[in-house]
């Protein structure tokens, strides 16, 4: 799992480093409020859990309606 931490695609495909982080900071505290993991824990912290559903596509990044990003 960590090794696809080494590879900046998964980064790129959420649209940058701030999104990856708060993507994952998002998820691990739903995992903790009791959230059910949308893969295997086979012993996996919610950290590991976390980036390997966003590896899997299986958790995404959206925006709240009338929040805008300038660039």
């Amino acid at each position: 799992m960590i090794e696809a931490l080494k590879d900046d695609s998964i980064v790129h495909k959420v649209g940058g480093r701030f999104k990856f982080t708060a993507l994952i900071q998002h998820r691990i505290r739903e995992l903790m409020d009791g959230a059910r993991p949308l893969v295997e824990r086979e012993g996996r912290t919610d950290f590991e859990i976390a980036v390997q559903e966003i590896c899997e596509e299986k958790t995404t990044f959206e925006m709240p309606e009338g929040v805008v990003v300038d660039r």
